[in-house]
């Protein structure tokens, strides 16, 4: 399976730190926000990545993610001239998913705790794969209503009467027909091809599958000025109490097998005098010491 992070957008919402540099590049703490759904899908075990970003903002990604070889990994860009929609990243990555299934990720949702995606990603066999989370307001995301039995009946992007308080966060599985599904979307009321629109085609197929996500999981959405500061704190208290990073790409790759004790020991060198450059260094000391099995 391949991975798209989707990091365009105007980020109007976190005005003015946006004028500045892209949403998905503001700090979550002590790490760019970017980093923290490239961690998770590297912890699911994708190797293959396409950011989609915009054209003033590509060459920032590129700097700080280069080609992703020194995390085992490799990375492609493209451009979102505008944001026309989720969905559109699918048209715009075409090429790079070419015959492939694909999971879509978008760069300011952040997500802790759990093995859902992994497990998801590694049973993922055909059609689709959405997940649901309870929140309070239902009306600001895509909703999806489950009948008595728990099936998935019905779908709703941001409805002003939502019949469920099940969100769909922004994290999709899809096999190789969303390619043709994205291509045939008409632009919604607001002008947009709406990630939602795909959902409901796979559920009139009868091939959408929705996992509901366990309290054990937080799901945090960055992008407004008060979620980005409720997500640093969130990271900062969790590093501090458990002495262990939060969305770190390289403790991903070491993990998944993709580099080797060597070649991590080597990239945490490479690093200048800083907090992070400690931690990789002193998780290659523990490894060295007790060793550590490929998730």
């Amino acid at each position: 399976m391949k991975g798209i992070l989707l990091a365009g957008g105007t980020g109007s919402r976190l005005y003015p730190l946006t004028q500045v540099a892209s949403k998905q590049l503001q700090p979550v703490y002590d790490k760019p926000m970017v980093y923290y759904p490239l961690t998770v899908l590297i912890a699911s075990g994708i190797r293959e990545f396409c950011l989609i970003s915009t054209p003033h903002d590509l060459p920032r990604f590129r700097q700080l993610l280069g080609d992703g070889s020194h995390w085992g990994i490799s990375i492609v860009y493209r451009e979102q001239a505008r944001p026309d929609g989720i969905a559109q990243a699918l048209i715009i990555a075409a090429d790079f998913i070419g015959q492939d299934p694909v999971a879509l990720m978008l760069g300011d949702n952040l997500f802790f705790g759990g093995d859902a995606f992994p497990r998801a990603i590694a049973d993922f066999r055909s059609g689709a794969t959405v997940f649901a989370y309870h929140v309070n307001d239902p009306e600001r995301y895509g909703v999806v209503e489950f009948d008595a039995e728990g099936n998935a009946v019905s779908l709703e992007e941001k409805p002003a009467d939502p019949r469920s308080n099940y969100a769909v966060p922004g994290v999709y599985l899809y096999d190789n027909d969303v390619i043709e599904i994205a291509r045939s979307l008409k632009p919604s009321a607001r002008g947009e091809l709406e990630i939602t629109d795909v959902n409901k085609e796979y559920l009139r197929r009868g091939t959408l599958r929705v996992q509901r996500l366990s309290r054990g999981t937080a799901w945090l959405d960055a992008g407004t000025s008060t979620s980005l500061h409720e997500a640093s704190a969130y990271v900062q208290t969790i590093e501090k109490r458990q002495g262990m990073k939060l969305g770190c790409p390289e403790e991903a790759a070491l993990y998944r097998g993709f580099l080797t004790i060597d070649q991590f020991e080597t990239l945490a060198s490479s690093l200048p005098p800083c907090e992070y450059r400690d931690y990789l260094t002193e998780l290659a000391v523990e490894v060295r010491r007790v060793g550590l099995k490929s998730a």
